[in-house]
């Protein structure tokens, strides 16, 4: 946010790095960087973090959750989440603000859910691994939560395991599972690329009423750069590991970095069609 005006961020993220081993037959074992130097702020507002597949979007949201993969090496200058040090902080701290107070929505249901409990089951169990609350009051809260992202018939729902839902149902409910223990940040790794388009403006307008009615902090993560134009306040461009432009969602005519101009000039237009489309002109600098 902006600390000109004296803000403190939600989360403060300075030189974030993610190295997992590689071994070369000539140079013996080393690292192989896949984040490379992020940094920026976040104050309760919708961020996007836009870019194509192996770019390190969701390396990094992983990494803030403390969920990279293990023998990941994580390091970061600053990784400072509402005052505490995500990378310094004991374990049993970071698990209780793992889904507590930091949420992560995963990309597809159907891989996210444990498929031999109920979705009920298992929105219960998180809101009692974070929150001190009885059995009946914690499916109360359940039914509830499902209502909230727009589940007509909660106490159907609830019953059914996840391989009795539709992918659009199934994201809702890792929504209101989620959500459920009242995190203050979310991370959203595309949560709506496995959907159609008419779910996907459904998923999108839940996720942006429940930030404004809750006030919390979105990481969004995409590779479309187009919705996270129209849904975030802000936007990180990243290129292999690093962060190559910042802008607010409104000012993206104005990017400077030629990635991002590239996947602009990509863009289909329906007012002048092209045929065929343009393609993105890679750069090996970019790489560097």
């Amino acid at each position: 946010m902006n600390a000109e005006l004296g803000i403190r961020p939600l989360l403060t993220v300075d030189d974030l790095r993610v190295a997992y081993p590689t071994s070369d037959a000539v140079s013996g074992r080393g690292w192989h960087e896949v984040v490379r130097g992020v940094s920026f702020t976040l104050g309760r507002e919708r961020l996007g973090i836009v870019g194509e597949s192996g770019s390190g979007k969701s390396q990094a949201g992983r990494a803030i959750l403390g969920l990279s993969a293990p023998g990941a090496r994580v390091s970061a200058k600053t990784l400072n989440f509402g005052g505490t040090d995500l990378l310094g902080c004991p374990e049993p701290e970071r698990r209780r603000l793992r889904g507590g107070r930091i949420a992560m929505v995963l990309q597809d249901p159907k891989y996210s859910l444990n498929p031999v409990l109920t979705i009920g089951a298992q929105i219960v169990e998180t809101l009692r691994a974070h929150r001190p609350v009885r059995r009946a009051e914690a499916k109360a809260r359940m039914l509830d939560a499902l209502v909230q992202v727009g589940i007509d018939n909660p106490a159907r729902v609830a019953a059914l395991y996840p391989h009795e839902v539709s992918g659009g149902m199934g994201q809702r409910a890792m929504i209101a599972m989620m959500l459920i223990a009242g995190p203050e940040l979310l991370i959203a790794d595309e949560p709506t690329s496995a959907l159609d388009v008419t779910v996907q403006l459904q998923v999108l307008g839940i996720l942006d009423r429940l930030v404004a009615d809750r006030g919390m902090g979105l990481i969004f993560i995409s590779h479309d750069l187009r919705l996270v134009s129209s849904f975030c306040d802000r936007v990180l461009v990243m290129v292999a590991g690093r962060v190559v432009e910042q802008l607010d969602s409104g000012r993206l005519d104005a990017a400077q970095h030629p990635y991002t101009r590239g996947l602009l000039n990509c863009l289909p237009r329906l007012e002048s069609p092209r045929h065929p489309l343009p393609t993105l002109d890679r750069q090996a600098a970019w790489l560097a």
